[in-house]
Parts: structure tokens; sequence; C-alpha cells
């Protein structure tokens, strides 16, 4: 009786369910399929967000020209762009959004996932080794390509810049800006910040009306 074809098979499905039990991933509601990873006791999404709905379904307002971003920030309204309006860029950082998009209640994030406080942020960097250590293992190099240690990671930090409050773009290919959903006050909340020419990551606060990317941690 032959028993290696029927134990070859158990062995092959037995990899098989394995490896889907442990791969991680999550379907926005726009559809998109987010790769998260597991760091420490929380677990991230690898890449940005990149919706244009929030999680009820209803549209976030897009907002191109520098007057329309002003507009929405002085209206505290919800608002996504493009760095540069340049529709190549998304699929490589994502969108960016102002605070009032974070804070809305019907929900930037996917089901299951929230916008990180700004603890949430320190926990990750923490576990990461520090700030330096952290901004090693975070950005990538100046091509957009993932070096090894973001690979080992899986925390891609792409250096995809802002848009200021005022509708200018800014820091491409030298900072990754991401909001918290922490306030400081009516005006301001926090956000961290990776910055490649010194490789170091920081927190500090912004207008809410500013444009940063958004990186989701599961509930």
């Amino acid at each position: 009786m032959n028993y290696i074809k029927p134990a070859v098979s158990i062995l092959l499905l037995s990899l098989f369910v394995f490896n889907s039990a442990c791969k991680r991933e999550v379907r926005d509601q726009d559809g998109n399929l987010c790769e998260t990873v597991k760091l420490g006791k929380q677990e991230w999404m690898k890449m940005n967000l990149n919706v244009s709905h929030f999680r009820n379904g209803d549209p976030i307002p897009e907002a191109k020209s520098n007057k329309e971003w002003i507009i929405m920030g002085i209206q505290g309204k919800p608002a996504w762009c493009i760095q540069d309006n340049n529709p190549e860029n998304e699929s490589t950082y994502g969108k960016l959004y102002n605070w009032y998009a974070v804070n809305d209640p019907r929900g930037l994030a996917p089901n299951g996932f929230h916008i990180p406080t700004d603890d949430e942020w320190t926990q990750l960097i923490n576990y990461l080794g520090g700030n330096v250590l952290a901004a090693l293992k975070m950005r990538t190099n100046p091509t957009g390509e993932t070096v090894q240690s973001v690979k080992e990671v899986g925390f891609a930090g792409l250096a995809g810049g802002y848009r200021t409050d005022g509708g200018k773009f800014e820091g491409e290919g030298s900072y990754a800006y991401w909001w918290s959903s922490t306030e400081l006050n009516k005006e301001a909340a926090w956000i961290r910040l990776l910055n490649y020419l010194y490789c170091n990551v920081y927190f500090s606060a912004y207008s809410k009306a500013n444009g940063f990317s958004v990186r989701c941690v599961k509930d």
C-alpha cells in the first residue's frame, strides 16, 4: 500500500491552510486590498491609506486647486488630494488628507481599523528601537524601492511629503508625514514625521488644515 502520495497531499494542504491563516490583509471601503503586518502587539497597514470614501460610503471631497484646499481647511471640512496633483503619485504614496477627514465620524479607516493615537505611534517607534532605528527600518531609498530593512519590518515609510494649509506641496522625497487622531487644541493635531535627511522620527503638532498621509492600525 502506498502512503506517500496521501501524506504529501496532506502536507501540502496543511501548508496552504497555515499560509492562508498567516496572511494578513484587508479590503478598504474602496475595494483596495491592503496588506498588514504585525509589529509587537500592534497590527499596522503596510502602506498609506488611499480611499476617496468614508466607511459609510459617503464620498470625501477632492481638493485640487489651492483655493479649494484653503477653503476646505478654513471651513473645517474633510478633503483629500494627491501629491502635486499627479495621478502617478497616488499608487506610490496614497492620498493626503486634512485632519477633518481623519476625525470625521463617518470613519476614514476601514472596518476593524482606526487612525492611530499619538500614544500608539509612540508604541510603534519604541518597538522598532527608538527614533533613529525606527527611521532606518521604515524609510526607503530615494527611488522608492523598498530596502532590505523595510522588507524585514514591513512598514514602508515612503517620503510622500505633504500639503500646507496654504495649498503648497512640499517634502516629496525627503519627508513622510502621518496624522495621529490626537488633538493638541482646536486648531492643531499631533503628527509623526520621518525625516530622510537626518534619519529620525519626530513628533510635532500641525494645523488641521494641512494634508498628510494616513496609516491605519487594527482595533
